[in-house]
């Protein structure tokens, strides 16, 4: 391909999947005990399959970012995911967010969760996600966990403003933090002088499908980036479960447009091509 071609050529993003059930977000933590996760339905296989069965008529490839907990309960499951050419990559074992660990309780925890998946799939795990996105100026020691736990890549970053997570004034695309560790945020568009989501989670589900759209067209036309995207398998589930106890917002943000969220991801598919993050931005590193 010569170089003017290459340039002409549609931008690859990088899809993926926070691989953990309904009952594991952590919205939910307050009302759902982890003593209890073993007692509770699980419907993350159904869902996982769904969403290979779309891959696969899309041709298209993503990274699984799964939980040890999960990984050892269905481990045909990663391996399905992982001889259909998908990546398997670490959310850590038991969603427990980052800031509310020490380091080696986080260290021991990504350590084991890689552990699982490689040992149950056979390939390398090189990419690690914190749960809720929960590393950011009061627990920068993290990356030096992840590095020392033998990652090459973390997608632990949205620079946005949130309520429960978010570094607006981190970088917005991919860069070293650490010697031989990558950092890849979540996708955002830059207006206003403020970060705004375009990554997908649950604004994919709040927004009108047009607005996921426009903002992903906008930072290939703008910043010439791929997009880092993601969402989860409870997602495509508007039958779950419904957990007692939240309060109005949290039932908003968790339960809202479920039954839309199929029908926006065919055509995310059909709109851009997509791939594996560790193809899409570790193998393309300098």
């Amino acid at each position: 391909m010569s170089r003017s071609q290459a340039s002409t050529a549609p931008i690859v993003n990088a899809l993926t999947i926070d691989v953990e059930d309904y009952f594991q977000v952590s919205a939910f933590a307050p009302h759902v005990d982890r003593s209890s996760w073993d007692t509770m339905e699980c419907r993350v296989e159904r869902n996982i399959e769904r969403i290979l069965q779309l891959l696969a008529d899309a041709d298209a490839r993503a990274t699984f970012f799964t939980l040890g907990w999960i990984a050892e309960r269905y481990p045909h499951l990663m391996r399905t995911i992982a001889d259909a050419g998908h990546e398997l990559a670490s959310h850590g074992f038991e969603h427990h967010r980052a800031s509310e660990q020490d380091r080696d309780e986080f260290l021991a925890d990504i350590r084991l969760a890689k552990a699982i998946l490689e040992d149950i799939a056979g390939r390398e795990v090189r990419g690690y996600r914190a749960p809720s996105f929960s590393i950011g100026k009061s627990n920068p020691w993290a990356f030096d966990a992840i590095a020392e736990a033998g990652y090459r890549y973390s997608s632990s970053l949205y620079p946005i403003r949130h309520d429960h997570y978010g570094v607006p004034d981190a970088p917005r695309f991919a860069h070293t933090v650490r010697p031989e560790l990558l950092e890849i945020p979540v996708a955002t568009v830059r207006m206003f002088r403020s970060n705004w989501p375009a990554g997908g989670g649950g604004y994919f589900r709040l927004l009108p499908y047009a607005v996921s759209r426009w903002s992903i067209r906008r930072i290939h036309a703008r910043d010439g980036q791929p997009a880092m995207f993601y969402f989860h398998p409870w997602e495509l589930d508007p039958e779950q479960p419904r957990v007692p106890g939240p309060g109005a917002k949290t039932r908003f943000r968790h339960y809202l447009n479920l039954h839309r969220m199929e029908p926006r991801l065919t055509r995310l598919f059909r709109d851009f091509r997509w791939d594996r993050a560790d193809r899409v931005f570790l193998d393309a590193a300098p």
